[in-house]
């Protein structure tokens, strides 16, 4: 989501929560409550013994009458691609060459950073999660970067007991809160251990940044697309948006040591998450939910039209970033997916009065299924991935159907603990 829609999506801030639950009931689909009821049966998603299936819900028919011909076709930019070839991860030593090139790009050549954050513990949280229950404990992890940014990161211990996996939830380009509470609260409610992550500069971490050309002196806090003045050859501005998931997890790592961490982000957290579960292979499971289509599909987006992303999701912002013969997306997919215990779920939704909607995925969703079950022999608990079309609502958000989804997904995910 770009910074100039964010006003667009603050502004839906109080239908939030009751359209996303208004959708589902209007599609006959099991509003958010029952929805997680069924996917909470046993510690598998297990019911009287056998595991529950993958919840699914139908396409929202009052919704899909509102949209025209190009939310149910697929485009035209796809006749004719062949979209094997867009791929270029074929074997597991292309994706370590890959990372080790996302990593260099990123931070200089010096490695994956190893330091850790200041850590603040019993602290209250912003306001922005103020509305969550069965909370033990909140504690905040700030990260020093470079110009005199910090980051702020929650981490929030579960009242219920511990299942020994930590949740990372990243929000987007100022989204209202709701989809955040809403997941969130879910993931506490199972037990789950969360970190809450904000996109720099919005949220709890809007703030000021020192001036590239005056050392000393502070400026307002940039939007994204006005950051490339700190973009040089010996500094990424990208170590704004990853770093504090690396540092983080190097504190998670260091003491509490869970047994799997899952990725949840939306709209520029959805990208967060396709880039930063790609070159971490910490991250087990990923769900990058309205973040990103391959650069080839772009202009295809019915809305807006094309959708090109954010700054940090253009090619012209990062040429050395994104360089790769293949399509750079295509091959994070993949990578992001594959390794022992590790997989992605893609979701897209078909309606988003955002960003990357239609139904333009469809042509790339089993070539890239298909090519992580070749890398990982065929194998699923070496590597998985899949997309949901989610077709239930028409906003820019986790929908309760796909946080049904995503809930099934890790309840049925075999994680020893």
């Amino acid at each position: 989501m770009t910074d100039l829609e964010a006003g667009a999506s603050r502004r839906r801030m109080l239908g939030g929560v009751l359209g996303g639950i208004g959708a589902a009931l209007a599609t006959g689909a099991v509003a958010l409550p029952a929805e997680v009821a069924s996917a909470t049966a046993g510690p598998n998603g297990e019911q009287g013994g056998k595991r529950a299936p993958r919840p699914v819900a139908p396409v929202n028919q009052e919704v899909a009458a509102r949209f025209g011909p190009e939310y149910r076709t697929l485009p035209a930019a796809v006749a004719g691609v062949d979209v094997e070839p867009l791929i270029g991860m074929h074997t597991v030593a292309d994706i370590a060459a890959r990372r080790k090139h996302m990593i260099d790009y990123i931070w200089k050549d010096a490695g994956r950073p190893k330091t850790l954050p200041a850590v603040e513990t019993g602290v209250t949280g912003p306001e922005a999660l103020a509305g969550l229950t069965g909370v033990r404990r909140i504690d905040r992890l700030t990260v020093p970067l470079n110009y005199r940014v910090t980051a702020k990161v929650y981490d929030l211990l579960p009242r219920k007991a511990w299942n020994r996996r930590l949740a990372l939830y990243h929000n987007g380009h100022g989204e209202p809160p709701d989809t955040m509470l809403r997941t969130t609260q879910a993931l506490l409610d199972r037990g789950y251990r969360v970190m809450v992550y904000a996109m720099p500069f919005h949220h709890w971490n809007a703030q000021g940044i020192e001036d590239p050309k005056n050392p000393g002196t502070m400026l307002p806090g940039p939007s994204h697309r006005e950051l490339p003045p700190w973009e040089s050859a010996a500094f990424s501005t990208l170590t704004f948006f990853l770093e504090p998931l690396t540092v983080t997890l190097n504190h998670a790592h260091a003491t509490y040591r869970p047994v799997s961490t899952e990725m949840i982000g939306l709209s520029g957290g959805g990208w967060t998450t396709t880039v930063y579960s790609a070159l971490d292979p910490r991250v087990t499971r990923s769900y990058p939910v309205a973040g990103s289509l391959p650069f080839w599909l772009r202009p295809a987006s019915p809305k807006p039209s094309p959708t090109i992303g954010d700054f940090e999701q253009t090619k012209a912002a990062f040429p050395g970033f994104y360089a790769a013969q293949s399509d750079d997306f295509l091959d994070m997919y993949v990578m992001a997916a594959i390794g022992e215990g590790r997989g992605q779920l893609q979701i897209l939704n078909r309606f988003d009065d955002c960003c990357f909607n239609g139904v333009s995925h469809r042509a790339y969703q089993a070539p890239v299924r298909d090519r992580v079950r070749l890398l990982a022999g065929g194998r699923p608990e070496r590597g998985r991935w899949d997309l949901l079309e989610d077709a239930t609502h028409d906003d820019h958000t986790i929908s309760p159907h796909a946080l049904s989804v995503i809930l099934w997904d890790l309840d049925t995910t075999n994680v020893k603990t």
